[in-house]
């Protein structure tokens, strides 16, 4: 159980690192495009890791956690998604609520599919 919190304490770490560089690069404006991009860039890189997998074995629970639960866990951050549609409802920014919210799910979606279908490609080469 100590190993297994070591290894997924590991990756969030290193998911938490990436998703802080990442707000420093996109510095924030009224639209959270940090957050948009991350979701759907964590999105992706969760569709490659599965989809790899499932073309090939079946990973060992210790890099499962490490990447999807880990780094993947700290990268993305739908609580901070919550909170800033939220701060958009209470700003009366109706359009950019509208376009972060279904915008970050499609694009999420296309991604994990797009990301999938790579790692899986990726298997069988």
């Amino acid at each position: 159980m100590i190993k297994q919190l070591l290894i997924v304490g590991l990756g969030g770490f290193l998911g938490s690192v990436a998703r802080h560089l990442c707000n420093n690069w996109l510095k924030a404006s009224s639209f959270p495009l940090s957050t948009f991009l991350v979701n759907g860039l964590g999105s992706f890189i969760i569709g490659v890791v599965l989809g790899y997998w499932l073309k090939t074995t079946t990973p060992s629970d210790n890099w499962r956690l490490f990447l999807a639960t880990g780094i993947c866990g700290g990268f993305t951050t739908f609580s901070a998604f919550a909170f800033e549609n939220l701060t958009l409802l209470r700003n009366g920014q109706y359009s950019y609520l509208f376009i972060n919210i279904i915008g970050s799910i499609l694009l999420s979606l296309l991604l994990v599919w797009l990301g999938a279908l790579l790692g899986t490609k990726w298997a069988t080469a």
